[in-house]
This record gives C-alpha cells, structure tokens and sequence, in this order.
C-alpha cells in the first residue's frame, strides 16, 4: 500500500511562544534589524521576498541566514528544503561543520561527510512526511560521537516564522525558493559513498576522529562540541567571514551576542539534547579547540572538498531512485501521534521515533538501485539494519539465472564460490532476524509492564484532581465570607466615631478580627494626618513668607529642618523692619541727627538704655501705632539681637 502524502496539509497556524521569542533575542538571532518576521494568522507559509522559511527549533541549533556554502550543497545535491530536514538533522549538520573547523582544523569536508552519513526518509507505511520527511544519520558500520538526541522535539512542526535572507544577485546563490507542498523524492546522492581516493585523502581525519573519541581523559563527545558553538554564540550553518579555527573571543566579527549566562546555556543544551536535570552540562571542551589563541600547527594539511553547488549544474548522484516516499516502520502509537497531528488540528506533539523502537536498512551504493525501507530521525546517531515486515525471498543472481536461461550449460558455469556466499548471507540474515524478534518480544512485555504503570499513574492523579477540586471548594467559601465581613465593617466605620470598637467574637477567626482593628486604626491614622497637614499649612507661611509650601512630606521636612535656627532668623528679620522703621520715623520728624556716629556705636551701657527707654516711654503707644504694632503690657529693656 502507497503511503499517503500530506504536502501542504501538513502545515497550520504558527504556534511561537514568548518564551520562544525571548529565547531568539538572548540568542542574537532576532537583534538585526528585521532579520525574523513571524507570521500572522496564515495557516501556509507565504514569505515575503528575499525571505524564507524557517523553525525555531532550527535556529536554535545552529542555523542562521545567509547560510554557510557547506549546507548549501547538502541541500542541492540531496534536492531537499530546509523544511524538509528535522531538528536533530540539522545539529548533526552544525555539530559536523563544529568539529570540521574547530577540532580537525579543515573545512567541513565533502569526503569525510560520505564517509560518515546518509539520508533516509522520514515516514510510515500510512504517512509519508513534508515538515521533517528526511533525517540524516550516521552510517551503521561507522564509529562516531554519541550526540545524545532528544527521543521527541514536540511540536517543532508548528513553530516556523520566516527568515531574511540576502540576495546574492543569482537565485542559485540562495536557499531553494520554498514550496512547502514539493514532494520528496529519494536520490541515489543518499547514498552516496566515498570514492576510494577520498577514503585516502580523508583517513587522517578520520584516525583524528577515534584518537578524539578514544584518547583516556580527554575524550570528546557530542554533547561539548555542542555546548562549545552555543557558548562561542556563532552559529556554524551561518555563513560567515572567518572559519572557527579563527575565532577571535569576545571581539569575533560572526558573534551573534554576548555570552550567555550559565543557567540560560545549560537551559538550551538540555532542550536540544537527552541531558536531564542531574546529568551535568560540560562548562568546557576536555580537547582544546583550534582558535585565534590556539593556532593551527605549521604546515597543517588544508583539505578542501565540498558539496557540487547550484553554479556547477545537476551532478549525477541527483538522480531520482524512486518517487515513493514510504519511510521506515515505526511504533504504532507513533504513527498514529505523527498522523493525527499532521491531518487534524488538535494539540497533538510532534516527536521524532527513537532508534531503539525502530530499525535502518543498511547504506546502499549508488549503484545499488533496489527500493527498501526508510528511517526516520531518532534520539540516537546511528542507524540499525531492519528486519522486514514481510519475510520475503532474497535476491540470488544464482537462481535468477536459472530462471532467465533455458541453457543448462550456462547455469552450470556459475561459480559455486557465489553459491556459498549467498547462502552464508542468507543464514547471516535469518540469525539477525531471530535477534530481533527476540528484542521486539522482549519490548512487547516491557510494554506491557509500562501499561500497567499507566493505569496506577491515571488513579493517582484522578485523586489528585479530587482533592484539588475540595480544597478550591473550601477556599472559596472562605472568601466569600472574608467578603462579607469586610463589608459589613465598612459600613460599620462609615460613621467615624472616636469610640473603641469592640469584637462580638474575638476569638472567632484571627485574620477577620486582624481586618477590622486594621480598619479602625487606618480611620485614625488618616485623620491625624489631615490635621497635621492642615497645621503645617498656616505654619509655613509664618516662617517662609516668600516660597510655595512644598507638595511632598519630604520637602516639607528639609525647609523645617535647615542649618540656621528659624525661630533666629524670623526674630532677626522683625528687628531689621523695626530699625528700618526707626530710621524712617526719626527722619520724619525733622531732627537732626548725626547718622555716622549712629552706625559707629559699639556698645550702650544698660542703665544709658534703660534711661532712653524711658524717656520714649510715654511716647511709645503713639511710635507703635506708627509702625503699625501693637503695643506689649511691659516692652522688654534688654538689648536687641543683631
């Protein structure tokens, strides 16, 4: 039975979260200007020009535009989009183009990629995939890092948002025009192996590779190649002016940010891989990469060898090898997870099938054109052979001889040599069999074990539930009556009274007692403060005639409590007018007075004061009326302050 190709039904309405989008920002993605646009209320992706279309699961692994040369190929020569690729796709790209450049010191190389990697469809019997219908995965005869791959990225489908990218003047210079309803077709390029020269020319780096993963103490893994390009914050699928053997530090031109702080670097190696929270996340790499501080010793061999790009025309390993997109077998419940999310709207998460739930065929050259399953992207990377569905014969070129020539003569020449190998592949492959149904009856009663535990997990939080649903009951009622009594003591206090109120029932419940004393006492403190304002305000003027009285306590506070003393300076103030009203009424009255001899005077003696004192006196009432004061019963004979 063909499987069914969703194409544009696969994709809805972009779900991207806050969380998503400040996410992007700390990362550096989103800060240049207009560099992402996320979508409206479009169900299908229409980007705008010079944009395309992208997924956050992506960028945050390592994808940026315009994209690097290296990624630019793999999309030519495997004839796929970037939508077609799933997350753990592209970190497998990143953390590639990672050790490539940091830890082997060459360019992501063409060769050494073959030797290490194939694509293979994602799908089912039933579904055949357009968002994510293509993985890549290490080769199952190949040793190489063990990435630790999330067994799901939920719902990475859903979140997608364009992408700007520059033009480059050439539309062969640039991402594919996105047609999100193009179907998949396999290539033979899939498959494609390394020539023997590129198995020489690349050796060493692949004896640079296990002396990497082997050497005691300062083993590399997957996981710090990828904790060191989130930590450098540049994005390997970027293109970019420098490579990172040249990276500069802080003052690199490809940085896309500052560093991230610990907690949010973690956070993010965590969400992209299968670390959980007690497996600690390596804050450096045991192998210190190449760099602008650490060189590339001299005469360090420069090997070049990348994908043929769009400008070098249609290369021979694109061919097509079959337009059926029927994908590897996979678990039943994840078919249907997969099927109901990508047909139906509902809430359903988008995972990707883990490796030990389902199985790979082995690669096939490029001159092996026979169809066979396909795999899709796991939580591991590698890929295992698969044991078919269907037993069926295999293929022996000895008895296909036999059937397609009557000659017996020719059959008889066949060399028995072949006969024996054939039949020694074919036990081979019976005792592979055997293992796996032995696994698979092995997994089927751990199922079985995990149904159960299903079951005892659905009782408790049932229960759970039930208790919550009671305690909200019994929360609500107490508010209600906190309600209550809240507005009867309103209305209670209303009427402001200088009485103490008392308590009907003290010792009824604290917290409403708590709530009527507090009102009370908020009535008392408001009127203290009314008449305290009210007093300050005729103060204030006595002692500040010429300013505004202030609006705030603070600055109220300040002009109160000045260097000088106030009472000093108001009473100096008054004596001033008074000698200045003096002066004026003496100068009235016509009397000739010598003014210099006035200002010259030191000190009076007190009986001399007293004296004149009383010689004014029976004038005094008519100078103070002058001046317009009034008089005091007994004016003072002490001298005045100057």
């Amino acid at each position: 039975m063909a499987s069914a190709d969703l194409g544009s039904a696969e994709w809805e309405r972009s779900k991207i979260s806050a969380q998503d989008i400040n996410l992007l920002k700390k990362l550096g993605i989103s800060k240049q200007p207009k560099a992402l646009l996320f979508p409206s209320e479009e169900s299908y992706p229409t980007p705008p020009m010079e944009y395309r279309v992208s997924f956050v699961d992506h960028l945050i692994r390592g994808l940026s535009a315009p994209i690097h040369n290296f990624l630019r190929g793999l999309l030519f020569v495997y004839g796929l989009q970037l939508h077609h690729l799933t997350p753990n796709s592209i970190l497998h790209i990143s953390i590639f183009i990672t050790l490539c450049e940091s830890f082997l010191g060459v360019q992501p190389n063409w060769a050494l990629w073959k030797r290490i990697f194939l694509c293979r469809c994602n799908g089912s019997a039933n579904v055949a995939y357009n968002i994510g219908g293509v993985v890549i995965c290490v080769r199952p005869d190949v040793e190489y890092f063990d990435v630790k791959f999330p067994d799901s990225v939920q719902g990475w489908r859903k979140k997608w948002l364009y992408i700007h990218e520059e033009n480059h003047g050439s539309i062969e210079d640039n991402i594919p025009p996105f047609d999100g309803a193009e179907k998949i077709y396999r290539r033979r390029s899939w498959d494609a192996e390394a020539t023997d020269e590129e198995k020489m020319a690349t050796e060493a780096l692949m004896t640079r590779i296990h002396e990497l993963q082997s050497t005691r103490g300062q083993e590399l893994s997957g996981i710090q190649i990828t904790a060191y390009f989130l930590r450098i914050r540049v994005q390997p699928l970027q293109a970019r002016k420098n490579p990172l053997w040249k990276y500069a530090g802080d003052d690199d031109v490809d940085r896309l940010s500052v560093d991230l702080p610990v907690k949010d670097l973690e956070k993010v190696v965590r969400k992209i891989s299968s670390l959980n929270k007690k497996d600690a996340v390596p804050s450096s790499c045991r192998v210190k990469p190449y760099s602008a501080t650490n060189a590339l010793p001299e005469n360090h061999p420069d090997l070049v060898s990348l994908p043929p790009l769009p400008e070098g025309g249609e290369v021979e390993e694109r061919a097509v090898v079959t337009d059926d997109n029927q994908g590897a077998s996979r678990p039943e419940s994840e078919a249907a997870i997969s099927r109901k999310s990508a047909v139906s709207s509902e809430k359903d998460a988008d995972s990707e099938a883990t490796a030990s739930a389902q199985s790979l065929p082995p690669a096939v050259s490029p001159r092996n054109k026979r169809k066979r399953d396909d795999v899709e992207d796991s939580g591991t990377s590698k890929a295992e052979e698969a044991a078919p569905s269907n037993l069926k014969a295999a293929f022996d070129p000895y008895l296909d001889a036999l059937i397609s020539s009557g000659d017996e003569e020719e059959a008889q020449a066949i060399d028995a040599t072949a006969r024996t190998k054939n039949l020694a592949r074919a036990n081979k492959r019976a005792d592979e069999l055997a293992i796996k149904l032995e696994q698979s009856e092995s997994a089927r009663k751990k199922a079985e074990v995990d149904v159960a535990s299903v079951e005892d997990l659905r009782k408790r939080l049932h229960d759970a539930e039930s208790y919550l649903s009671e305690h909200i009951t019994e929360q609500s009622v107490r508010e209600a009556a906190i309600i209550k009594r809240l507005e009867s003591q309103n209305r209670r206090f209303v009427r402001k009274t200088s009485q103490e109120y008392e308590l009907k029932d003290p010792d009824n419940d604290p917290l409403l007692d708590a709530l009527s004393f507090l009102e009370f006492h908020g009535d008392e403190a408001r009127e203290g403060l009314t008449e305290a304002k009210e007093g300050l305000s005729r103060l204030y003027p006595y002692f500040f005639p010429k300013k505004k009285e202030p609006a705030i306590f603070l600055a109220l506070a300040k002009c109160f409590n000045p260097p000088e003393d106030l009472g000093l300076k108001v009473r100096q103030e008054n004596m001033k007018v008074a000698v200045e009203s003096t002066i004026a009424l003496v100068a009235d009255s016509q009397q000739s007075i010598d003014w210099t001899k006035v200002g010259d005077t030191q000190e009076m003696e007190t009986t001399k004061w007293q004296s004149l004192i009383r010689a004014a006196k029976p004038n005094s009432k008519k100078i103070l009326a002058y001046l317009g004061c009034k008089p005091t019963p007994a004016p003072s004979s002490s001298k005045p302050e100057v």
